[in-house]
Protein backbone atom coordinates (compact mmCIF):
# COMPACT_ATOMS: atom_id res chain seq x y z
CA UNK A 1 0.00 0.00 0.00
CA UNK A 2 1.26 3.47 -0.85
CA UNK A 3 -0.31 5.12 2.20
CA UNK A 4 -0.33 3.89 5.80
CA UNK A 5 -2.52 6.50 7.49
CA UNK A 6 -5.31 8.24 5.61
CA UNK A 7 -8.14 10.63 6.29
CA UNK A 8 -11.31 10.02 4.30
CA UNK A 9 -13.73 12.93 3.88
CA UNK A 10 -17.26 11.66 3.24
CA UNK A 11 -20.24 13.83 2.39
CA UNK A 12 -23.40 13.36 4.41
CA UNK A 13 -25.12 12.47 1.15
CA UNK A 14 -23.02 9.30 0.99
CA UNK A 15 -25.22 7.97 3.80
CA UNK A 16 -28.57 9.14 2.47
CA UNK A 17 -29.26 6.89 -0.51
CA UNK A 18 -31.55 7.85 -3.41
CA UNK A 19 -33.77 10.09 -1.27
CA UNK A 20 -30.90 12.49 -0.65
CA UNK A 21 -32.01 12.97 2.94
CA UNK A 22 -31.63 11.09 6.20
CA UNK A 23 -29.67 7.87 6.76
CA UNK A 24 -30.17 4.88 4.50
CA UNK A 25 -29.22 1.45 5.84
CA UNK A 26 -28.11 0.16 2.44
CA UNK A 27 -25.88 3.20 1.97
CA UNK A 28 -24.30 2.61 5.38
CA UNK A 29 -23.55 -0.99 4.42
CA UNK A 30 -21.98 0.17 1.15
CA UNK A 31 -19.74 2.64 2.97
CA UNK A 32 -18.72 -0.05 5.47
CA UNK A 33 -17.92 -2.51 2.67
CA UNK A 34 -15.62 -0.02 0.93
CA UNK A 35 -13.87 0.91 4.17
CA UNK A 36 -13.36 -2.75 5.06
CA UNK A 37 -11.39 -3.31 1.85
CA UNK A 38 -8.92 -0.73 3.12
CA UNK A 39 -9.07 -1.67 6.79
CA UNK A 40 -8.24 -5.28 5.95
CA UNK A 41 -4.92 -4.06 4.53
CA UNK A 42 -3.93 -2.71 7.99
CA UNK A 43 -4.33 0.90 6.89
CA UNK A 44 -5.02 3.42 9.66
CA UNK A 45 -8.25 5.28 8.85
CA UNK A 46 -9.63 8.56 10.16
CA UNK A 47 -13.03 9.71 8.93
CA UNK A 48 -14.72 13.09 8.69
CA UNK A 49 -18.34 13.04 7.57
CA UNK A 50 -20.55 15.96 6.62
CA UNK A 51 -24.08 16.57 7.82
CA UNK A 52 -25.84 17.75 4.66
CA UNK A 53 -28.15 14.73 4.62
CA UNK A 54 -29.69 16.01 7.85
CA UNK A 55 -29.15 19.77 7.98
CA UNK A 56 -28.14 22.32 5.36
CA UNK A 57 -28.46 25.56 7.26
CA UNK A 58 -31.36 27.94 7.31
CA UNK A 59 -32.57 31.29 6.13
CA UNK A 60 -32.68 34.52 8.08
CA UNK A 61 -34.98 33.01 10.72
CA UNK A 62 -32.00 31.16 12.26
CA UNK A 63 -28.68 32.93 12.77
CA UNK A 64 -25.62 31.60 10.96
CA UNK A 65 -23.83 30.68 14.19
CA UNK A 66 -26.82 28.69 15.45
CA UNK A 67 -27.25 27.02 12.06
CA UNK A 68 -23.59 26.01 12.02
CA UNK A 69 -23.85 24.43 15.47
CA UNK A 70 -26.93 22.54 14.30
CA UNK A 71 -24.86 21.27 11.37
CA UNK A 72 -22.16 20.09 13.76
CA UNK A 73 -24.76 18.09 15.68
CA UNK A 74 -25.90 16.55 12.40
CA UNK A 75 -22.37 15.25 11.82
CA UNK A 76 -22.47 13.64 15.28
CA UNK A 77 -25.63 11.74 14.29
CA UNK A 78 -23.93 10.51 11.12
CA UNK A 79 -20.78 9.58 13.04
CA UNK A 80 -22.74 7.46 15.52
CA UNK A 81 -24.47 5.62 12.68
CA UNK A 82 -21.12 5.01 10.98
CA UNK A 83 -19.54 3.73 14.18
CA UNK A 84 -22.24 1.16 14.73
CA UNK A 85 -22.17 -0.13 11.14
CA UNK A 86 -18.37 -0.36 11.22
CA UNK A 87 -18.37 -2.29 14.49
CA UNK A 88 -21.09 -4.57 13.14
CA UNK A 89 -18.79 -5.33 10.19
CA UNK A 90 -15.79 -6.19 12.34
CA UNK A 91 -14.04 -2.82 12.40
CA UNK A 92 -13.52 -1.32 15.87
CA UNK A 93 -14.31 2.39 15.78
CA UNK A 94 -14.46 5.40 18.06
CA UNK A 95 -16.32 8.69 17.70
CA UNK A 96 -14.48 11.80 18.84
CA UNK A 97 -16.37 15.07 18.96
CA UNK A 98 -15.03 18.62 18.83
CA UNK A 99 -18.04 19.60 20.96
CA UNK A 100 -18.13 17.98 24.39
CA UNK A 101 -20.93 15.44 24.39
CA UNK A 102 -19.54 12.85 26.78
CA UNK A 103 -22.64 10.65 26.98
CA UNK A 104 -22.19 9.47 23.41
CA UNK A 105 -18.71 10.42 22.17
CA UNK A 106 -15.16 10.96 23.35
CA UNK A 107 -13.80 14.51 23.23
CA UNK A 108 -11.40 15.11 20.37
CA UNK A 109 -7.86 14.83 21.71
CA UNK A 110 -5.13 14.52 19.12
CA UNK A 111 -2.92 12.12 21.07
CA UNK A 112 -5.90 9.87 21.86
CA UNK A 113 -6.87 9.82 18.19
CA UNK A 114 -3.37 8.71 17.25
CA UNK A 115 -3.43 5.98 19.90
CA UNK A 116 -6.71 4.68 18.51
CA UNK A 117 -5.31 4.66 14.98
CA UNK A 118 -2.16 2.85 16.04
CA UNK A 119 -4.29 0.30 17.90
CA UNK A 120 -6.22 -0.49 14.72
CA UNK A 121 -9.37 1.48 15.46
CA UNK A 122 -11.10 3.72 12.93
CA UNK A 123 -11.53 7.22 14.33
CA UNK A 124 -14.62 9.16 13.28
CA UNK A 125 -14.12 12.87 13.87
CA UNK A 126 -17.43 14.61 14.48
CA UNK A 127 -18.77 18.13 15.13
CA UNK A 128 -16.43 19.86 12.72
CA UNK A 129 -13.76 22.03 14.30
CA UNK A 130 -16.15 22.89 17.12
CA UNK A 131 -16.43 26.43 15.79
CA UNK A 132 -18.98 28.10 13.50
CA UNK A 133 -17.98 29.43 10.06
CA UNK A 134 -15.78 26.41 9.28
CA UNK A 135 -16.87 23.61 6.94
CA UNK A 136 -16.27 19.89 7.23
CA UNK A 137 -13.78 20.27 4.35
CA UNK A 138 -11.74 22.54 6.62
CA UNK A 139 -12.17 20.02 9.45
CA UNK A 140 -10.83 17.26 7.21
CA UNK A 141 -7.78 19.30 6.23
CA UNK A 142 -7.09 20.34 9.83
CA UNK A 143 -7.45 16.86 11.29
CA UNK A 144 -5.42 15.25 8.51
CA UNK A 145 -2.58 17.68 9.22
CA UNK A 146 -2.85 17.25 13.01
CA UNK A 147 -2.87 13.46 12.80
CA UNK A 148 0.00 13.40 10.30
CA UNK A 149 -2.00 11.52 7.68
CA UNK A 150 -0.23 10.62 4.46
CA UNK A 151 -3.05 11.88 2.25
CA UNK A 152 -6.54 13.38 2.33
CA UNK A 153 -9.03 11.34 0.32
CA UNK A 154 -12.04 13.40 -0.71
CA UNK A 155 -14.84 10.97 -1.58
CA UNK A 156 -17.31 12.54 -4.01
CA UNK A 157 -19.93 11.64 -6.60
CA UNK A 158 -17.69 12.61 -9.53
CA UNK A 159 -14.50 10.99 -10.77
CA UNK A 160 -12.15 13.91 -10.22
CA UNK A 161 -11.62 17.62 -10.76
CA UNK A 162 -12.75 19.19 -14.03
CA UNK A 163 -12.08 22.49 -15.76
CA UNK A 164 -15.84 23.16 -15.65
CA UNK A 165 -19.01 21.44 -14.46
CA UNK A 166 -19.05 18.22 -16.55
CA UNK A 167 -22.82 17.98 -16.15
CA UNK A 168 -23.26 21.34 -17.88
CA UNK A 169 -20.25 21.41 -20.20
CA UNK A 170 -19.52 18.23 -22.16
CA UNK A 171 -16.16 19.69 -23.20
CA UNK A 172 -15.02 20.06 -19.60
CA UNK A 173 -11.52 18.64 -19.14
CA UNK A 174 -10.69 16.24 -16.32
CA UNK A 175 -7.33 16.76 -14.65
CA UNK A 176 -5.28 13.72 -13.62
CA UNK A 177 -3.16 15.90 -11.37
CA UNK A 178 -2.71 19.55 -10.43
CA UNK A 179 -0.44 21.55 -8.20
CA UNK A 180 -2.09 23.68 -5.56
CA UNK A 181 -0.94 26.80 -7.41
CA UNK A 182 -2.46 25.57 -10.69
CA UNK A 183 -5.77 24.84 -8.99
CA UNK A 184 -5.79 28.31 -7.43
CA UNK A 185 -4.92 30.03 -10.71
CA UNK A 186 -7.72 28.19 -12.50
CA UNK A 187 -10.21 28.95 -9.73
CA UNK A 188 -11.07 25.27 -9.32
CA UNK A 189 -13.29 24.45 -6.37
CA UNK A 190 -11.42 21.42 -5.06
CA UNK A 191 -12.33 22.28 -1.49
CA UNK A 192 -13.24 25.51 0.25
CA UNK A 193 -10.49 28.14 0.52
CA UNK A 194 -9.59 27.55 4.18
CA UNK A 195 -9.29 23.78 3.66
CA UNK A 196 -7.29 24.22 0.49
CA UNK A 197 -4.86 26.62 2.16
CA UNK A 198 -4.35 24.27 5.10
CA UNK A 199 -3.50 21.39 2.77
CA UNK A 200 -1.06 23.49 0.78
CA UNK A 201 0.71 24.80 3.88
CA UNK A 202 0.93 21.26 5.30
CA UNK A 203 2.13 19.77 1.98
CA UNK A 204 -0.81 17.39 2.26
CA UNK A 205 -1.93 15.97 -1.07
CA UNK A 206 -5.64 15.64 -1.84
CA UNK A 207 -7.10 12.87 -4.00
CA UNK A 208 -10.58 13.65 -5.30
CA UNK A 209 -12.34 10.51 -6.55
CA UNK A 210 -15.70 8.83 -7.11
CA UNK A 211 -16.45 6.93 -3.91
CA UNK A 212 -19.50 5.27 -5.43
CA UNK A 213 -17.48 3.10 -7.81
CA UNK A 214 -16.68 -0.12 -5.91
CA UNK A 215 -12.98 -0.52 -5.15
CA UNK A 216 -12.06 3.10 -5.80
CA UNK A 217 -11.19 3.84 -2.19
CA UNK A 218 -8.80 0.90 -2.07
CA UNK A 219 -7.35 1.93 -5.43
CA UNK A 220 -6.69 5.43 -4.08
CA UNK A 221 -4.94 4.06 -0.98
CA UNK A 222 -2.92 1.69 -3.17
CA UNK A 223 -1.63 4.59 -5.23
CA UNK A 224 -3.40 3.63 -8.43
CA UNK A 225 -4.08 6.56 -10.78
CA UNK A 226 -7.73 7.35 -10.14
CA UNK A 227 -9.52 10.66 -9.78
CA UNK A 228 -7.44 13.81 -9.50
CA UNK A 229 -4.45 14.38 -7.25
CA UNK A 230 -3.73 17.90 -6.02
CA UNK A 231 -0.22 18.29 -4.64
CA UNK A 232 2.37 20.88 -3.64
Amino acid sequence: MKYKRVLVKLSGEALSGPAGFGINTKSLETVAAELKKVYSKKIQIALVVGGGNIWRGAGKEIERVTADYMGMLATVINALALRDILVKNGMPARVQSAIEISKIAEPYVRDESIRHLEAGRIVILAAGTGNPFFTTDTTAALRAAELKCDVLLKATQVDGVYSDDPKKNKKAKKFKSLTFDEAIERGLKVMDTAAFTLCRESALSIIVFNFHKPGNLLNAVSGKPIGTTVYL
